[in-house]
């Protein structure tokens, strides 16, 4: 039996790693904070702390680096293999096909960079990148829209921007098999793709919530992080993990969240 150690225990992927890996040490950050070096008994390390608010990282890059860069270099420094939660923020947007492993990076944010430069700290183990999470708890997407569907009538979301909704408890899951496969990059993200507005209509059509959706720009939201157009994940490498459709893990995260 491993040792496992799951950092960031608390959010949604954390969550959903402490269940596909029974009897994980999961520390909160309440309970550990990787931006400061630390000690652990670790035979493996599911490092899902990790620095997500993206428009924050504009205004606060030092936090973001200190969260997503050298919080992983102190995992690292524990000396037993680690897997790495990274991001499909990494690219740049600008293909129309999807994103493999072997494509370069070019970050536009300073949360993709930050994620970029955590990804060059690894040693030993696995970088996972993966892409637009939900699950049944913490701040996501799926979460907010179900309020925003309760409480308005219309809403506006952004619908030229593409990517692939994964579902936590399907990428904890997946983390399971890939520990046993080689280490290295690894993009692992839910089959489909949709936007952001295609995304919250599916909610509100799953969740019978009578909410519609309003199409609108990227510059119309005025987000200050610049966002991929097109940042479709898929993997090159046969043996990877397969994930299920983005509607099904919408599907299980609404079953979930109904039994709350």
């Amino acid at each position: 039996m491993r040792r496992t150690l799951i950092t960031g225990g608390a959010g949604q992927l954390g969550v959903a790693l402490a269940e596909a890996f029974p009897g994980a040490d999961v520390r909160p950050r309440a309970a550990l904070d990787v931006t400061e070096p630390f000690s652990a008994e670790a035979d493996l390390v599911l490092h899902a702390a990790a620095w997500t608010n993206v428009d924050g990282a504009e205004s606060d890059p030092e936090g973001a680096e200190l969260v997503n860069v050298v919080g992983t270099r102190n995992v690292v420094a524990l000396g037993a293999p680690v897997v790495y939660y990274s991001s499909d923020y990494v690219f740049d947007g600008e293909k129309r096909s999807p994103y493999v492993e072997s494509d370069a990076p070019a970050p536009r944010s300073v949360y993709g960079r930050t994620k970029l430069a955590g990804e060059q700290e690894m040693r030993d183990g696995w970088i996972v990148r993966t892409s637009w999470l939900f699950g049944w708890t913490g701040k996501n997407f799926v979460r907010t829209m179900l309020r925003l569907g309760a409480e308005r009538d219309e809403v506006r979301v952004v619908d030229d921007q593409r990517g692939s909704p994964t579902y936590v408890g399907h990428l904890a899951e997946a983390t399971r098999s890939l520990v046993e496969l080689p280490g290295g990059v690894w993009h692992i993200a839910a089959e489909g793709d949709c936007t952001w507005a295609e995304l919250a209509a599916a909610i509100f059509e799953e969740a019978g919530l009578a909410c519609r959706v309003v199409p609108i720009k990227t510059e119309e939201f005025g987000a200050p992080a610049a966002r991929p157009a097109y940042s479709v994940l898929r993997s090159e490498r046969p043996e990877a993990p397969r994930l299920p459709h983005w509607r099904e893990g919408l599907r299980e995260c609404l079953a979930r969240l109904e039994g709350t």
